[in-house]
Order: structure tokens, then sequence, then C-alpha cells
């Protein structure tokens, strides 16, 4: 039998490989081999085997002094890893290589020189043989060098990942994972280097990684080197693409978000300049404004991850870099994504704070959890002792050296860092919550403080001074009952949706524009259509900065408004999204970024300029028409047809025409790609004419609460007759009833949204006994409404069955 090679090519291996080079390199092989034909730029290279590794410990003796020095490590508390692992590091940094191995290495890396005119530089890269299978996927336990540039500098590195191999924390690892340390080879990758150091790098999900949500590809990147979005360095910019419209060549880009990127990492001019050849500096302000890829180079690359995704069948891990010589986008790693992938979330664990304390500090929320105890601020690892089991660690940022100190901690709080930074991926693992990217966390919190740290309100993660009481509900999803009547979700905030998409719904009822313009958009539409006639010069300011990014100032309002809405729609796709288009009042409006100018004063903005009225008139038409093209980017281009538009405050049929009428010349056109358009019922008039409405109108969404105020002609808001309103009273629950069966007799959808079925037992059986298709709830009143659906379908068969 010819002996085992000591290196070989990418084009060589595949993932059958693992054993030969580990996981790392096979995947580099696999990627190599079978999809650069498709279209998919992977960089060269070659892996040093198994075999030259055994070599390399057989020709210096070191099996059984490594065995024996190892034997004694306490595998229970680790008392003396430090000292094992120097011992053992020690060993192997004064053995040299084999020649035969050495030999190999050179020839190999000529062999990968002579393809390029110019010199090259490569990354040289460890690859343990245990390394990236699903259940051990620790990444970075070993080294790695970046921009090695000749022979004998690779040679060196490649025995400086031996030597890694014995890190403490590789160590630590083995023995928790049930890995025999005699039995772990090391390979050593070389591939040709991406000069993303000039452009940009970072890190692919094929799976969003907070929810395990399938329907998304996950893209972060930053200025520079990836090592910087990798160990959590830089709070990178952030990419959401919807598979289905990747697969059909739509617009994919559902979402992006800006990061700060305040470092980048490039290479020394001089090898001498600094420790491994690189540098990290700051940012200019003008490259943090500037996003690191086009939207097209993002879909591009979520092209490519939907390509590996479905040639590994299964949900996948990748890093990308730019090259900033040729601009040309590379995949630089594929492994498998093992925090979700084959996990089946049987039920889920909702947090709500019910008290608020003064707010320390905000960043990017990992988990869902609430947690409050003692925070900790530790600079370093050589620090962990004093974080005590059970204490939120705070620091600047964590790498794989923090691993041991990461486990006793009960929350991650780090400055710097982003959702695939290092921190982010272990708390995943351990099943903690983090808040990354904070930027002054440390500053902000004292050490010893007693803190509360709360993932659970939406995208944003929150951590208030003091020990705060919540709410934990567990919600039994394998087992729980579901109504016949559709239960569906009230939704304002976009940044909720990935996590509510879990919940047992059977869609969104009710997804408010006004909450995505006031805290998104901030500005008037008509500012913006109008910005010349602006006379705030305040405002004027804020908005010139808010759009700086964008080809027009209308174009900020669309694009932000389509993001939003196609960010919902995505995450519950197929299931039905129905947005109601604005509605705020007039002293509403009037509080966004130069609305004051476009807004008339009204005694009383409830009943005044709102609704479908303002849709048509000449003061909000071209405003109107920025919302129409936002929804018509999200259904056209993106292709998230299972979204819908509702019209609120349509106080006469032929107003619900001139809206329906203009919708069609703004480009949305009911009918076409299944579009549906739906009215709010919310006005007597909307019950008393609700057959003519129905001739307009594709469905009905009640509004409870405006019909009950307005039937019983009273202000919820006041104190004084507040007492009054209540959507069980006779003359609200017969107008509900009427409207349901003329919308059922007229073969139209009707659902309500609103509170009243979850408070009451009794109301819902109420609209279950008139027939009505789907009940809204916001999400802390999804299940008890549920329950008392199926409660009320069970009472209602019972007596008439």
């Amino acid at each position: 039998m010819a002996p085992a090679p000591f290196a070989l090519f990418f084009q060589e291996l595949t993932n059958d490989n693992v054993a030969l080079v580990g996981g790392k390199n096979a995947s580099l092989g696999e990627l190599f081999n079978r999809l650069t034909a498709k279209g998919i730029n992977v960089p060269n290279g070659f892996a040093t085997t198994a075999a030259a590794y055994w070599l390399f410990l057989d020709e210096n003796h070191l099996r059984e002094p490594l065995t024996a020095l190892l034997a004694q490590l306490d595998t229970q508390e680790f008392t003396n890893l430090a000292d094992i692992g120097s011992q053992a590091r020690a060993m192997l940094s004064v053995a040299p290589l084999p020649a035969p191995v050495a030999t190999a290495i050179e020839a190999a890396y000529q062999q990968l020189e002579d393809g390029y005119e110019h010199e090259i530089q490569v990354a040289v890269r460890s690859s343990a043989t245990a390394e990236d299978l699903p259940t051990a996927s620790f990444a970075g336990q070993h080294d790695s060098f970046l921009d090695v540039r000749s022979p004998d500098a690779v040679l060196d590195a490649c025995r400086k990942c031996y030597v890694s191999l014995f890190n403490d924390r590789a160590i630590k690892y083995r023995v928790q994972n049930g890995f025999d340390h005699m039995k772990v080879a090391l390979s050593v990758g070389v591939q040709t280097m991406v000069r993303s150091d000039l452009a940009s790098a970072g890190v692919a999900f094929t799976i969003e990684p907070e929810t395990g949500h399938e329907n998304l590809v996950y893209l972060t990147g930053s200025w520079g080197l990836g090592e910087n979005v990798v160990q959590g360095n830089v709070n990178p910019d952030e990419f959401y693409l919807f598979k289905p419209a990747l697969r059909a060549d739509k617009r994919a880009l559902v979402r992006k978000k800006l990061g700060d990127k305040a470092k980048t990492m490039r290479y020394a001019t001089s090898l001498a300049a600094c420790a491994a050849g690189i540098k990290n500096t700051d940012t200019p302000a003008e490259r943090r404004a500037q996003f690191v890829l086009t939207d097209a180079e993002a879909e591009q690359l979520g092209r490519w991850c939907l390509l590996i995704e479905e040639h590994y069948g299964m949900p996948m891990d990748i890093e990308w870099a730019k090259d900033g010589l040729s601009s040309a986008l590379f995949i630089v790693q594929a492994r498998p994504e093992t925090i979700h992938h084959g996990r089946r979330a049987l039920c889920l664990h909702e947090f709500h704070l019910t008290e608020k304390g003064p707010l320390l500090a905000t960043g990017k929320a990992v988990g869902s959890q609430i947690v409050s105890g003692v925070a900790r601020i530790i600079a370093s690892p050589a620090e962990g002792h004093r974080l005590q089991a059970g204490e939120i660690l705070v620091t600047n940022s964590t790498s794989p050296d923090w691993n041991a100190v990461l486990r006793k901690a009960a929350v991650i709080v780090t400055n710097q860092g982003g959702r695939t930074s290092h921190a982010a991926i272990v708390a995943r693992e351990l099943g903690l919550s983090a808040v990354v990217g904070t930027l002054d966390a440390t500053q902000k919190i004292q050490d010893g403080q007693r803190i509360t740290v709360s993932c659970a309100e939406g995208d944003e993660g929150h951590i208030y001074e003091g020990a705060l009481a919540w709410e934990e509900t567990e919600i039994d999803l394998e087992h729980l009952v579901k109504p016949h009547t559709k239960p569906m979700l009230i939704l304002a905030d976009p940044d909720r949706a990935l996590t509510l998409a879990r919940y047992p719904s059977q869609g969104v009822g009710l997804l408010r524009m006004e909450f995505i313009i006031s805290n998104a958009i901030r500005i008037h539409p008509m500012a913006l259509v109008a910005f010349d006639q602006l006379t705030d010069e305040k405002a004027r300011e804020e908005i010139t900065v808010l759009t700086a990014n964008y080809s027009s100032k209308p174009e900020y309002f669309i694009e932000q408004l389509a993001q939003a809405l196609g960010f919902v729609a995505a995450a519950f796709y197929p299931r039905e999204v129905i947005v109601r288009m604005s509605d705020f009042k007039t002293n509403e409006y009037a509080n966004l970024l130069g609305g004051k100018q476009f807004e008339p004063d009204e005694e009383n903005p409830m009943l005044g300029f709102r609704g479908a009225s303002r849709y048509y008139s000449p003061q909000y038409r071209e405003g109107f028409r920025l919302e129409c093209e936002a929804l018509k980017r999200v259904r056209h281009d993106m292709g998230l047809t299972n979204i819908k538009a509702m019209i609120p405050f349509c106080r006469t049929v032929e107003e619900g025409q001139r809206v329906v009428a203009l919708m069609a010349d703004f480009g949305l056109r009911q009918g076409i790609d299944n579009l549906e358009i739906y009215v709010m019922a919310e006005i007597p008039s909307n019950v008393i004419l609700a057959e003519e409405f129905a001739t307009v109108f594709d469905g009905f969404s009640i509004g409870s609460n405006d019909l009950t105020q307005l039937t019983l002609g009273l202000d919820r808001d006041s104190a004084i007759v507040s007492g009054l309103f209540d959507e069980r009273n006779e003359a609200v629950t017969r107008l509900l009833a009427q409207v349901i069966h003329t919308a059922k007799a007229h073969g139209r959808p009707i659902g309500l949204c609103g509170q009243a079925p979850s408070d009451y037992p009794a109301f819902a059986r109420f609209l279950v006994e008139q027939g009505i298709d789907s009940i809204s709830f916001t999400p802390d009143a999804l299940l008890n409404g549920m329950a008392n659906m199926v409660k009320a379908e069970e009472m209602v068969a019972d007596e008439y069955p």
C-alpha cells in the first residue's frame, strides 16, 4: 500500500476526507470541487494530512511523553490546566517538522504560487480531525495565521498550528466533549488570501441565527479582514435575504442595518510593523456611514449561500470575503450550523418585564430571556476567577480564550460585536442570552452593581439598573390545542417579527404602519416629497443627515418602509400579513420631522383628517404614493405576495372606491398577483352599508375600539366617561353581529382586532357563534385568547351539534 500523502490540494479533497484533513479543510475541498462549477468563487489551496501530524509526533518521540503529561490533568476542576498546557506546547515548540513533511509543504506552496503571476499571500489555518463536526463545533480552538508570504513562513506557521492543538482551551474542549487527546490529529490548511483588508469580509448563516427561521439568509460584514467580525471586535452591518426571492431571482434583500464598524483590520505594510502582520485601525467616519456591500453584492452572496445549503442539505455557517483589488466576492469557509439544525422547539418561553428602571445601556439582543444579577466587569480571561457562577459578565469583547469563563456567566454583555461575534455564538451554544455591541456597557455599568438584562423586547437588548420584576410564560407548542377560528397577531414593531413568527398564529391580522413611520423613518412623507419647500431649518438639517445615503428624499421613505414591511412578511411567509395603511391623526403626523408645516390644526383630530380621506386629498396624495410604492416593492420586487393592504377609517363607499382606484394608479391593482384590499370596519357606516362596502373591498377587519367609541359616542381616553367603554354593550354587539353576517353572506372574510376576546371568554364565544373567521391579538394576549376561542368552539359545538 502506498504511504499516505502529506499534502493534498483542495481539488483532491471532499467532505469524505474529514479523518484525513479535518472538517474545515474537508469542507474547503468540497466547496472547491463541487461548487466552483456553479459559479461560486473559492480561493485555491492545499492541506497537510493527519499522516503528516502523526509523523511529526513519531519522529520527535512525542506520543508517550504527551500521553503521560496529559494523564496528570485535573479533568474535574482543571486546576493545573495552565501548567499542563504550557508543558505540552513547550514540547512541540522545539520539535522540527520531519523532512518529508517540510518538502511536501514547500512543493505544494510552490505549485500554488506558480498559478499566479505575482507573489501570493496565504492564510494558514488549523483543522482538527474532530473539528467542525455537528457534535463538536466550537470554532477557534486552534490558531490561524494571516498574510503569510514565503515558504519558510508557511513552514513556521504550520508548526505553530501543531503547537496550538494543545492550547489550554483546546485541551479543555476535548475533555469536555469526550475526545481522546491522542486520537485527534491536526491538519493545516494553506489557502490563497483574498485581499479583503482592502475591502470587506464577514459571516453568513443560511438560517436566522437567533430564531432558526429557515426562510432567511443572514449576512454580516465589516471593512477589512473578517477576523474583526468573527472575534466580535466590531458591530457589523447586517443583511437579511428572503430565500424564496433568491430562488425566483427577485429582489431578496428584505432588511439591512448599518453597523458602526469602528475598526478596520488590515495587513501591516511591513511584517515587522506589528504582531501577526496585521493592524487594527480606526475606521474613518465616512466609511463607517457606508454599507460594506451593495444590495446586488449582498444578494449575490445570498444566492451562493443558498446553493451551499442545498448542496450540503443542512443549514450552514459561512465566511465570505471581498477582494479589494479585483472587487470579486469569495466564499472562504463553510461549516454546518449547529445551534438550530436538527432542533424543533416544542415549547417557547415568553418573558415580559412587569416594571422598568433606569436604562444603563442598549445593544443587539441575543436570545429572548430576562435575567437579573450582579454585574462583573472583566477585562480579560486572566481575571475570569472574579466571575462567580450566575453573575452577569460585562466586558469589551470575547474570543475563544474566554470559553471557560463564559460557562459561568448568567448573561454576556459586550461593548463590541454583532450577532455573529464569538460572544453571541457561544451564548447560543450555552443557551444564554447576551447583549452585544453596546459600545459603552463597561463605562455605564459598575462592577458589582445589581442589574437586569432584558432580551425580551425585540431586536434591541436593554440593560436596566436594579433587580426588576418580570413574568415568564411557557408555551407548549407540541400539545397546544388550536382553534378552528384563525388566531392572528397584532404587530407594531417589525424587530419582533422573527420571534413572534414562532408563535402559533396563522399570520398577522393587523400590522400597524404608524409604528414603522414614527420609529424607523421619523420624517413626515410630505416633508420628503416637498423638501425644497420645507421652511423648518432644523428639520431640514436632520432630514439631510438621515437621507444622505439615498438617491432621493422620497427613496428614503420607500426603502425604509419596504424593508420593514418585507421583513415582517418574510418572517411570517407564507402566512398572510395584513398591513394597515397609515392611520395617524393630524396631531400625530405633525410630530414627525417637518410635519407641522403640512398638517392643519384640528379641534378633534380623532374625527378629522385621517384614514382614507387623507389618501386622495391633494394635501397628502403624494405621501400616500410613497406608502403604495413601498408596498408595491414588497409584493412585486420581493415576491412577498402574502402581504395584503387594509384601508382605515373609510367613511363612505365612494371614498373606498376613490382609494382603490388611486392605489391602482400607483401600481397596486386589486387582484393582480392576488392583491387583496381590506377595509377596517370601525365606523357605524361600515356596518350599515356593509353590503355596499363588500362590492369594493376583499375583506373586513373590525376595529372594535373605534367602533365602540363611535357607537357609544364616547372617548375612552377620557377619565370622566371611560368607564362606559365596553365592547360587550348590546349596541356594539348588534353591530358586530350584523357586519359579520353581511360579510359572510357576500363571501368576504372578516376578522376582529382587539383585546376583549382574550379578556372576556363570553365575548370570544359571541364572536365564534356569529361565525367570525379570525381574531387578532397582541402577542401577550394570544395564548389566553386562543384558549378562550377553543373553549368557545367546544361550547358552540355542544349547543349546536
